[in-house]
C-alpha cells in the first residue's frame, strides 16, 4: 500500500522498540542443540509423541526466515507484517505437502478448497507482481513477498495434483461436494462493486479484491468436508487451517492500521466501502473458524501439536 510518512512514523517507533528488545536475546550458535530444544518444546507435557522431524524442520525454517526477513530485509518496518502473513500461509501449504508425501493418503483434504486457494493466489499475484498498490512499503515488498506467494501457489498446485491424480483413490470426492462455482462468481461480483482504487487500474484492483474474497471463503469446502466425514480433523489439517487463520489475523491487523489509506471511488458520498469490505472480509474469515479455533486451542493444550481434533458437536455454518 502506498502509505505516507505520517503513517510510517509510528512504524519507526514500533520497529525501534522491537529492535531494542531483540538485542537482549542471543541466537544459539549450535544448530543441533537448537533443533533438540525445538523438538522438546513441540512435545506435549503429557508425554504424547510430538510431530515428525519434517514438521519440526518446516516450522524451524519458516520461523527462522521470518526472523531474518523482519530484521535484515525489512529492517523492522511494521509493513513487513504483510510478508510475515504470506509466509505463514506458505508454511500451511508446506505442512500439507509434507503430510501428503509422508502418508500417501489425501483423505480429509478438500480439493475444492485448494482450487479456490490457488485461484486466490493467482488473482493476488496478477496485481502484486507488477503493481505496487497492495505491497509492503519496506524492502520485502520488492521481491520476497511475491516469491513467497509463488511458492505457496506451486505447493497448492502440487497438492491438487496429488489429490486428483496420484492419490485419487483416497480422495473423498462424494463428501467434498460443496458447490464452489456460485461462491466464486459472487466473490467476483462483490469485488467489481467494492474494490478500492489503490492501483489506479480498476481491472487489477478488482482481481486483488476478488482474490481476497475467494481466499476468505476457500476454507468453507474444507469445513464442509470435515462436517460430512464426522468432524474429525487430523493434526496436519488442523495446523493448516490454524496457520491460515494466523495469516489472516496478521494481514487484517495491517489493513486496520492502514484503513484510512484504503481509498475508492465513492458510490455513496463519504462512505468508504472498500475499507470496510477489506476489513470485513478478514473478520468474516475468523468468524468462519471461530468454532474450529475453540476446539483447536483445547486439543493443543491437552495433546500438544500432534493433536487430532474431534468436532462432533460443532455447528456447521456452511
Amino acid at each position: 500500500l502506498p502509505i505516507s510518512q505520517d503513517l510510517l512514523s509510528p512504524c519507526v517507533i514500533i520497529s525501534s522498540s522491537s529492535h531494542l528488545a531483540s538485542q537482549t536475546y542471543e541466537v544459539p550458535q549450535d544448530t543441533m542443540f537448537a533443533n533438540q530444544i525445538m523438538s522438546m518444546a513441540l512435545t506435549s507435557s503429557s508425554g504424547v509423541k510430538g510431530p515428525s522431524k519434517q514438521v519440526v524442520a518446516a516450522y524451524s525454517m519458516f520461523l527462522g526466515m521470518m526472523f531474518m526477513m523482519y530484521h535484515y530485509v525489512a529492517n523492522g518496518e511494521f509493513s513487513s507484517i504483510l510478508t510475515v502473513a504470506v509466509m505463514f500461509q506458505c508454511l500451511a501449504c508446506a505442512l500439507l505437502t509434507i503430510n501428503i508425501l509422508g502418508k500417501g493418503d489425501v483423505s480429509g483434504i478438500s480439493a475444492r478448497g485448494l482450487q479456490m486457494e490457488a485461484l486466490s493466489f493467482g488473482l493476488r499475484l496478477s496485481s502484486t507482481t507488477w503493481l505496487n498498490g497492495y505491497l509492503p512499503v519496506d524492502a520485502s515488498g520488492d521481491f520476497l513477498f511475491q516469491a513467497v506467494d509463488v511458492c505457496a501457489l506451486l505447493l497448492t498446485l502440487f497438492n491438487l495434483y496429488r489429490i486428483q491424480v496420484t492419490n485419487r483413490s483416497s480422495y473423498q470426492q462424494e463428501q467434498d461436494g460443496l458447490p464452489t462455482l456460485p461462491i466464486v462468481l459472487v466473490c467476483f461480483i462483490l469485488a467489481a462493486i467494492l474494490h478500492s482504487d489503490i492501483n489506479g487500474r480498476p481491472l487489477f484492483d478488482t482481481f486483488w479484491m476478488a482474490g481476497l474474497f475467494i481466499g476468505v471463503v476457500s476454507v468453507l469446502p474444507q469445513l464442509w468436508l470435515n462436517h460430512q466425514t464426522g468432524g474429525v480433523i487430523d493434526s496436519c489439517m488442523s495446523h493448516y487451517i490454524a496457520l491460515l487463520a494466523v495469516s489472516r489475523i496478521l494481514s487484517g491487523t495491517f489493513m486496520w492500521y492502514a484503513r484510512e489509506f484504503l481509498t475508492n471511488e465513492y458510490w455513496i458520498e463519504g462512505v468508504n466501502h472498500a475499507k470496510w469490505a477489506i476489513i470485513g472480509a478478514h473478520v468474516l474469515h475468523l468468524l468462519f473458524l471461530a468454532d474450529f479455533g475453540l476446539h483447536y486451542v483445547k486439543a493443543l493444550a491437552q495433546k500438544g501439536l500432534n493433536c487430532q481434533i474431534e468436532m462432533h458437536d460443532a455447528t456447521c455454518f456452511v
